[in-house]
């Protein structure tokens, strides 16, 4: 069983919103959600007014090439980590309260079977787990020798630090002592973005949308196409699709 300790999960909502720039509606409905269904949680947005994007060598190059999401990545882990509570992106959907949760060291869950989602984290302050994560940033660049971007993702860098302290990657649910919980897909991320299928539940607590607000508009508007052709084709025809094509 997962060790807990008697402090609580903060009753705080974390997120990013860098770059000044104007709150789509995918945005504004989902911060909608997060105020109706919890009520009684700190919404605290993080951006250029309270947060020094200086104070690392990563963030401080993220944020100069203006690649918000990943200024976000280092920031989310900080943030929890210094205090406590949940952080989500600004394209997450709450469909109810996080309060049966707030008792773990830290939960999350998995976005594709392989892979942990970072796009809803609860933590307790100076939780272990997401001490490791903010460590790996230490000496990390975000620009690279050959004058490139670092654009791992926050997924698989997490994950590949969960697998190296014996997280299984096969979507079930898994305890790390003093660490954290792990959740099957439906309770944080239940949607398939690779093949636009939805897999929600009566355990979902929340819902990403892949809005990817760093993507250029000819990017964005491909994604919209792939969402059309998937209500047309069925996401399971894709996903049939998508096996036979690896197969080859």
């Amino acid at each position: 069983m997962q060790l807990i300790t008697a402090e609580k999960i903060p009753k705080k909502i974390h997120y990013c919103w860098f770059g000044n720039n104007e709150k789509p509606d995918i945005v504004k409905k989902c911060l909608l959600s997060w105020k109706e269904k919890l009520p009684d949680y700190e919404l605290i947005e993080w951006n250029e007014t309270n947060f020094d994007t200086t104070c690392n060598t990563y963030v401080k190059e993220a944020y100069e090439a203006k690649k918000y999401a990943f200024v976000s990545d280092f920031v989310r882990v900080h943030s929890l980590y210094h205090h406590g509570g949940i952080y989500l992106d600004t394209d997450v959907e709450v469909f109810k309260s996080f309060d049966p949760l707030l008792d773990h060291e830290s939960f999350w869950g998995f976005e594709q079977e392989n892979y942990i989602a970072t796009s809803t984290i609860g933590a307790k302050k100076e939780n272990k787990l997401i001490g490791l994560f903010l460590d790996s940033y230490q000496g990390k660049k975000f620009i690279k020798d050959d004058g490139s971007y670092d654009d791992l993702t926050n997924v698989a860098a997490i994950t590949s630090i969960l697998k190296q302290i014996g997280l299984k990657a096969n979507g079930k649910y898994q305890e790390i002592d003093g660490m954290g919980v792990f959740y099957p897909q439906t309770y944080f991320s239940p949607y398939d973005y690779i093949n636009c299928r939805n897999f929600m539940r009566e355990n979902t607590y929340t819902m990403h949308y892949f809005y990817k607000s760093w993507l250029s508009p000819t990017a964005r508007l491909k994604s919209k196409f792939k969402l059309a052709a998937a209500k047309i084709i069925g996401g399971n025809n894709i996903a049939k699709i998508r096996g036979i094509v690896s197969k080859r």
